[in-house]
């Protein structure tokens, strides 16, 4: 019989499991912070346990499991309502379904003595260097995949920007393209056509013409450099339009000229 080092276990389940929390944050566009998703990935860990107990009636092995994805996930993410709850559940036993399935593949078109089925949970006996080396290889292709798919653009949301007593509400684009920071606070900027902004009463806003608290801020381009006007909103609030999430930003508004999106820095939402 194979011996199973509760330790190798442990920290092999850690590190699958916080894979796939990244992986389920992608994939359903929610924030995840780092310290979360590793006490997610540890508390979901200990679920692996199940291994070492006699073999279970495959439907109760199910809720255990679905139950553990649930728990998971809230700890991860939180509850924000119970659709966003349901689709990053879904999302995560997908992704731990696919895995499991590769590994038992694996398993039993090669029949490897270093890996152990039980209760749908499974066991790679080798040393935690390499565990370590091929996690972090993994989560890197797929970070890559991630930066250059779709040229780091993802669409999916809305910007309310509050500006005195008047609203308006962009369609977002999160880019990782829009790295664009104030000189004077570093405050990220949010960049949206001046026509997007006409509910807020700038449209004679320009370079030549700066209401008081605005100024002028370097900005690169594809196809031309210049200086964009720059402002402080009341409010500015990202919501994703796929989960329900809503966030409120510190960053300012940048008026460019082309409009329909409103284009932002993942990272101020908690996208990569």
């Amino acid at each position: 019989m194979q011996t199973i080092y509760i330790d190798v276990l442990i920290v092999l389940n850690i590190y699958v499991n916080y894979f796939l929390l990244r992986m389920t944050a992608a994939i359903t566009r929610s924030g995840l912070k780092t310290a979360r998703c590793f006490l997610a990935a540890l508390y979901g860990s200990f679920f692996s346990l199940l291994i070492l107990a006699p073999e279970l009636n495959a439907a109760v092995t199910l809720l255990i499991k679905l139950a553990a994805a649930v728990t998971v996930v809230m700890a991860a993410f939180g509850i924000h309502g119970y659709i966003r709850l349901i689709k990053n559940t879904a999302a995560f036993f997908t992704v731990n379904f696919l895995l499991a399935g590769a590994v038992y593949a694996v398993y039993t078109w090669f029949k490897p003595d270093f890996i152990r089925f039980g209760n749908s949970y499974f066991y790679i006996d080798f040393s935690l260097l390499i565990l370590i080396l091929v996690t972090a290889g993994l989560y890197f292709i797929f970070w890559l995949f991630r930066r250059f798919s779709r040229s780091g653009e993802c669409d999916g949301f809305k910007v309310m920007i509050r500006f005195g007593k008047n609203t308006a509400v962009v369609d977002g684009m999160a880019d990782t393209g829009n790295r664009l920071r104030d000189y004077f606070t570093g405050k990220p900027v949010v960049i949206c056509g001046r026509d997007d902004l006409l509910p807020l009463g700038l449209g004679d806003v320009s370079a030549e013409r700066l209401p008081r608290g605005f100024r002028l801020l370097p900005c690169s381009t594809v196809s031309a450099d210049g200086l964009i006007p720059v402002f402080n909103a009341d409010e500015l609030l990202i919501v994703n339009s796929v989960t329900g999430e809503k966030k409120s930003v510190d960053a300012m508004v940048g008026i460019g000229e082309h409009s329909g999106k409103a284009v932002f820095d993942p990272k101020i939402f908690g996208i990569l």
